[in-house]
């Protein structure tokens, strides 16, 4: 026999209605849990995408970056006499044969041994044997690196490996940065005037009577 309330509406029948709201309640909550499960990527940690989504980190991509880009730039040197030859007899052949393309000016990779001259702010300017009717050639001694020639020296950095054009220019920056510390750390530039060096740098072509060298060697004798 069923219980009735006064109305003479049976209990039974009244909580019915309340136990198939919550069973669909569950159910559509199964399926909105079931569409995040399907829609959800999972990323391992130390995974390529997983370095990829986290922070970009100057500092990180400097220290990792720099060794193979110094390396390139090592094996692809240039003598400056050879080179400073080569640009005057056909810009263009140049280029093509030792440059890399860049959109203000195209990057070389050149090896010179000479004596330090004056010095102008941070800048020391080099005389190379056989280049006296030649390029006035200077060198970057820091603290202040300017250029982002060591990112565009060997064509390996892209702006498409980057999220943004900030990233892009903290990249070259950061390989600048790690170069300080390798190479200009224990420079003294007090008394480097008068002084033999050998060098290995990278320079952008936009005077080819003036070379900027931003140094990845620099021995003093």
């Amino acid at each position: 026999m069923s219980v009735s309330d006064p109305a003479g509406v049976d209990a039974g029948a009244r909580r019915a209605p309340r136990r198939l709201g919550r069973i669909g309640g569950l159910a559509l909550l199964a399926v909105v849990v079931a569409l995040m499960a399907w829609d959800t990527k999972v990323v391992r940690i130390g995974s390529a995408l997983d370095a990829r989504q986290a922070a970009f980190s100057p500092e990180t991509y400097g220290a990792e970056t720099y060794p193979k880009i110094r390396d390139a730039i090592v094996a692809k040197a240039v003598d400056a006499v050879t080179l400073a030859k080569a640009i005057a007899a056909d810009k263009d052949a140049a280029i093509a044969q030792y440059g890399t393309p860049g959109g203000v000016g195209p990057v070389f990779a050149v090896s010179f041994t000479g004596t330090v001259g004056e010095r102008k702010s941070s800048l020391f300017a080099v005389a190379v044997d056989g280049l006296a009717d030649g390029p006035l050639i200077r060198i970057q001694s820091g603290p202040a690196i300017n250029g982002t020639e060591l990112r565009d020296a060997t064509g390996t950095v892209s702006f498409g490996q980057f999220t943004n054009q900030i990233e892009y220019q903290d990249a070259g920056s950061a390989l600048n940065n790690e170069m300080k510390i390798e190479v200009l750390h224990d420079l003294d530039r007090d008394t480097l005037t008068g002084k033999t060096v050998s060098v290995v740098g990278v320079f952008r072509l936009i005077n080819p009577k003036a070379w900027l060298v931003t140094p990845v060697v620099l021995d003093v004798k």
